[in-house]
């Protein structure tokens, strides 16, 4: 019998973790993931995949752990002894990071330096195929539009330079031989906050919206398609770095933010159209069938110190290379997540 493949995925309980999960327990995989330790329960995205420690064929295993922890990165790599290693755990809050910004440093640079260390460690630098899960906002203060995998870097925040270091100590692959890759993808704080809300003001639990920079373009796709790039890229003899992105960030009508708040409300069964009055800090979104109601403002205190405007990737490389294409529409990941947090407030989790 062919043993099956062994995977390891910090940051598992997170959006794209759980997604990559699902993918590799369909794949046939082991799957390991590891979670920090909290005085409340944050497995929420993995409540589908759970299974029980005591049964025999189970597939998904779940270890504590925290990046900063050297010794406990070790011992979990150690004896999980994985094939792949999917590095998704982070501080990934861009506006936390100014704030939490020594932290965000140790968790997002040196927690993947201590990851790659590990496996050369526990002697499987040849064994264990390394994914960094790297982020567009390195490109900052963007050099060309898009963003390909020769652009430039210009970070404008602790998050974005942690995870410059991240970047370039995948380089070991270079030192030690290893089989290490970056993909560089959006990080999206903005879209579960947008959804959640629209999920509570819905139910009547919540009467406003409060964002910052509604007029910053993304380039979203669907943590589904970009898990799948993920997986793909490990597959691959030689590792390689990669931009994970859709090519797409603007409608005709809107940018991504204030176009992904109006989809949110519009989504059924919400069903509400957003109608925008005023300008800058004073600007309101108000439900276009009773402009008294104010369902969205800006709040500066969500502005970030040094703004990242524009992020859109060329996905050309990951097409020519891995086959990749996205399939989901943002406007479909939209419809799902205002379902999915509708579901989660009817069942009683008001702040996940």
């Amino acid at each position: 019998m062919v043993e099956p493949k062994v995977a390891l995925i910090t940051g598992i309980t997170g959006q794209d973790g759980s997604y990559l999960a699902e993918l590799l327990l369909k794949k046939g995989y082991a799957v390991h993931g590891v979670i920090r330790r909290s005085s409340s329960f944050n497995t929420r995205r993995i409540e589908d995949l759970y299974q029980d420690p005591h049964v025999d064929t189970r597939k998904l295993y779940l270890h504590y752990g925290d990046l900063t922890d050297s010794t406990n990165c070790f011992e979990i790599v150690s004896s999980v002894r994985p094939d792949e290693l999917y590095n998704l755990g982070a501080q990934s809050h861009v506006k936390v990071s100014f704030e939490m910004s020594e932290y965000t440093a140790d968790t997002d640079g040196l927690g993947t330096l201590r990851l790659l260390n590990a496996i050369r460690s526990s002697g499987l630098a040849g064994k264990t195929r390394f994914y960094q899960a790297s982020t567009s906002e390195l490109y900052g203060l963007v050099q060309e539009v898009p963003q390909r995998e020769t652009t430039p870097f210009y970070p404008r925040s602790p998050y974005a330079a942690a995870k410059l270091y991240a970047y370039w100590i995948v380089n070991y692959r270079e030192a030690y031989g290893m089989h290490a890759s970056n993909g560089a993808m959006s990080p999206d704080p903005v879209q579960p906050r947008v959804t959640r809300a629209v999920a509570r003001i819905h139910k009547g639990l919540q009467q406003t919206l409060y964002m910052g920079n509604i007029d910053a373009k993304r380039d979203w796709g669907h943590a589904r398609d970009y898990v799948e790039m993920m997986w793909m890229m490990m597959q691959k003899d030689e590792p390689d770095d990669y931009v994970v992105a859709t090519g797409v960030t603007n409608t005709a009508a809107s940018p991504p933010v204030r176009y992904f708040i109006e989809l949110a409300f519009a989504a059924a069964p919400v069903g509400i159209t957003i109608e925008w009055q005023g300008e800058g800090v004073d600007e309101i979104g108000v439900d276009a069938a009773d402009k008294s109601r104010v369902l969205v403002r800006i709040d500066p205190k969500y502005f970030r110190p040094t703004e990242v405007e524009l992020l859109i990737g060329d996905p050309a490389k990951a097409k020519e290379k891995l086959g990749w294409v996205p399939k989901i529409p943002m406007q479909e990941l939209c419809k799902e997540m205002v379902a999915c947090d509708i579901a989660l407030v009817e069942k009683g989790d008001l702040t996940s």
